[in-house]
């Protein structure tokens, strides 16, 4: 099963994340994310970052997340490449840790600077057995 993939839009970037559980589905959102910044396979996996958020449906906690997430990016230059999340839908709550390294020009390649989430075609299903998740990202 892929993780995620991009879809054309017309000034932002698209992904589409997938997951058999709604926490891989936010793990792979999020890797979706990082991969437009740069190559994710190169970020170690050496400091964290707890999260926790809460929402008022899942897609303001999705959206919450990936936001929280570029946040770390913005203020630490962190980037992330693997998730631990525990998602409550009963609350609609986040909780778990991202994990990664700060960014390193000598390491990381420098790809798009992802400015913000947006609520633009987000969109949060589960069909059979696998959750899709689809959101544009402002560049």
């Amino acid at each position: 099963m892929k993780q995620f993939e991009f879809f054309e839009h017309t000034a932002d970037i698209g992904v589409k994340a997938y997951g058999k559980s709604l926490e891989e589905a936010f793990s792979n959102a999020a890797l979706g994310v990082f991969e437009i910044i740069t190559d994710t396979s190169k970020v170690s996996p050496v400091i964290f970052r707890e999260i926790y958020l809460n929402g008022y449906d899942l897609e303001n906690l999705l959206y919450k997340w990936i936001e929280e997430l570029l946040y770390y990016y913005d203020s630490e230059l962190l980037l992330f490449s693997k998730f631990e999340i525990m998602i409550d839908q009963d609350t609609i709550t986040l909780e778990g840790r991202a994990w990664g390294e700060k960014f390193d020009l000598t390491k990381h390649e420098r790809r798009t600077v992802v400015k913000a989430m947006t609520y633009h075609q987000l969109s949060i299903e589960k069909i059979d057995d696998e959750y899709i998740i689809t959101f544009v990202v402002d560049i």
